[in-house]
């Protein structure tokens, strides 16, 4: 019976520990998040320093940026769609190669954005121009069909 408690007593240290450091980790990776606030899903917290996901925008001001008329690009995506998971290492280089202005609004956080901009599912990007939708391409597609998106919609 002793030993049946002290395994079980080791077994608690070591939850509370694990507890512990994860926390200490997320308060770490939460200083200075894009998102102004730390009240955020632990699959947005794991992806804080992912090179990918780094020109995260606000509900507020994507709303300012398309009422602006200014042309936007909004990227709707969500850290638990696998679907996303595949797309963005594939999207941010072209991103980066075509200089594409690119936002990403994470709806798993910001779910108003579903409503908002009739989002069926992740991965979405939409164009904006002069305040309305443009164009938009829903789901998980290859560079080229992503490019040829860009060409078509966005640079033309």
């Amino acid at each position: 019976m002793k030993k049946l408690l002290i395994i079980g007593g080791a077994i608690v240290v070591v939850f509370i520990l694990l507890i512990v450091l994860t926390n200490m980790s997320n308060d770490k990776k939460l200083a200075n998040n894009p998102y102004g606030t730390d009240d955020l899903q632990q699959e947005t917290i794991d992806q804080l320093n992912d090179k990918n996901y780094q020109n995260i925008i606000l509900p507020d001001d994507l709303k300012e940026e398309i009422e602006s008329g200014e042309p936007v690009t909004a990227y709707f995506f969500s850290p638990i769609c696998v679907h996303c998971k595949a797309m963005t290492p594939v999207l941010m280089p072209v991103v980066e190669e075509m200089n594409v202005d690119l936002v990403q609004y994470n709806i798993y956080e910001f779910e108003q954005g579903w409503e908002d901009y009739k989002i069926e599912g992740t991965p979405t990007i939409i164009h904006f121009e002069n305040g309305k939708e443009v164009s938009r391409l829903y789901g998980n597609y290859p560079k080229e069909n992503i490019e040829e998106f860009f060409n078509e919609v966005v640079l033309k």
